[in-house]
């Protein structure tokens, strides 16, 4: 797997199966201090509508999830040549009525 498509996975998977306790910290916080440690990776947007209340929006964990699917699904393209090579004997033999 390529440096790229693990980063994706990775972050995928934080979005899935992230943690969404310090963004529940925040949103009951007077005042929060030391953001920098909060791990918001998982908050889409933080609003604060003039009522003064606090709207945190988080990604969608099952759109990560559909994306971790499609990311660890092997490419037909990478299929080796020898397994494509079986398949396609066994697709002949079944063509002339041998049996597998």
């Amino acid at each position: 797997m390529q440096y790229l498509s693990k980063k994706a996975v990775s972050g995928y998977e934080r979005l899935a199966f992230g943690n969404i306790s310090d963004a529940v910290k925040l949103m009951f916080s007077d005042s929060p201090e030391n953001l920098e440690n909060y791990d918001l990776f998982n908050v889409a947007e933080i609003k604060r509508p003039k009522d003064g209340a606090m709207e945190i929006k988080f990604f969608d964990r099952l759109k990560a999830l559909e994306k971790l699917e499609l990311l660890n699904k092997p490419d037909k393209s990478t299929t080796s040549d020898f397994y494509n090579a079986i398949l396609g004997g066994l697709k002949n033999s079944q063509s002339d009525g041998d049996e597998p």
